[in-house]
């Protein structure tokens, strides 16, 4: 895998988990793929502290997302600023990344979650985008009061509101 095509790259920081994260990324994303990986080695040492022959970065690639990790130790955590958004078509597909990524993490509302790395997760159904957009805000309106009540993010309830059916 070539870092260099893909103009932009989601460069992750790990304390040292950086191999392990790519690794459980790759096995939850289909057509996905571990790229190369670099290690530390004697130059800038009195810098980066990190033994030589540890792993430095991990390219991956997530369902043709490429990104880098870094073992740059723990100076850095992830926060709730930046996530990453899985589209979701069924509610198979929903409940299969909710499961994989909140295991050992943390569920939050309205479809976010941190895995067990701390990294953001939104697990969002590809209708909300309609949904939410739609020229009937009382429509927008009564998704969204569903979306607020919800962890995991339902869409046979989603779709019962965007109907104005009882849910």
């Amino acid at each position: 895998m070539q870092i260099s095509a893909q103009k932009i790259t989601p460069f992750l920081w790990f304390d040292t988990q950086a191999e392990e994260a790519a690794t459980f990324y790759v096995s939850v994303f289909k057509d996905s793929k571990l790229g190369r990986i670099s290690h530390y080695g004697k130059a800038g040492f009195e810098v980066h502290r990190r033994p030589t022959g540890s792993v430095m970065t991990v390219e991956f690639e997530l369902a043709g997302q490429k990104f880098l990790a870094l073992n740059g130790g723990p100076n850095f955590k992830f926060t709730e600023a930046v996530s990453f958004v899985v589209n979701c078509d069924t509610q198979d597909e929903v409940d299969y990344f909710w499961n994989a990524f909140s295991k050992n993490g943390q569920e939050g509302p309205c479809g976010w979650l941190k895995d067990k790395y701390g990294l953001s997760w939104q697990i969002v159904p590809s209708v909300i985008p309609k949904m939410m957009t739609d020229a009937d805000a009382a429509k927008s309106d009564r998704v969204m009061a569903a979306v607020m009540k919800m962890k995991k993010l339902d869409i046979a309830t989603l779709t019962r509101a965007y109907k104005g059916q009882d849910a």
